[in-house]
């Protein structure tokens, strides 16, 4: 296991209780080194929040959702930002919108609610963590 002390918060969107791939992400995570706070399924953007809170040396919070409800489940996450709640980046992935058809203007949507990095993979998890260092928006 790699050292790092880095504190990553993970959860699952608030209207989905899909908790395999959180788990499996848990464990990628705490395998490579990081802490990982994690807060299942079902998660409301108050509930990231304080997890922060408690957790204010937090480096990102991650947050799946698979039902396809990301941006309505995040719709307060900019006010929460704005207000200095959530401090960290926001990292989210998964399935974030319901139907086949997904398109990068989709995508526009969730920064402009307050996501930082949208991902297409699990796989570009670890290296997306590695490139907020250069405080910049990613679609990977």
């Amino acid at each position: 296991m790699k050292k790092n002390k880095s504190k990553i918060i993970l959860g699952v969107t608030e209207s989905d209780a899909h908790v395999v791939a959180n788990h499996l992400i848990a464990y990628q995570l705490r395998t490579n080194g990081y802490e990982v706070v994690n807060l299942g399924p079902c998660t409301s953007v108050a509930e990231f929040a304080e997890a922060y809170c408690w957790n204010p040396d937090a480096s990102a919070l991650v947050i799946g959702s698979l039902n396809g409800h990301a941006l309505g489940d995040l719709k307060e996450l900019l006010q929460y930002k704005e207000e200095g709640k959530i401090r960290c980046p926001v990292i989210l992935g998964g399935n974030l919108s319901v139907g086949a058809d997904k398109n990068r203007k989709d995508l526009e949507k969730f920064f402009e609610i307050g996501v930082d990095v949208v991902l297409d993979s699990i796989n570009e998890l670890l290296p997306a963590l590695e490139h907020l260092n250069q405080n910049e928006r990613l679609v990977v």
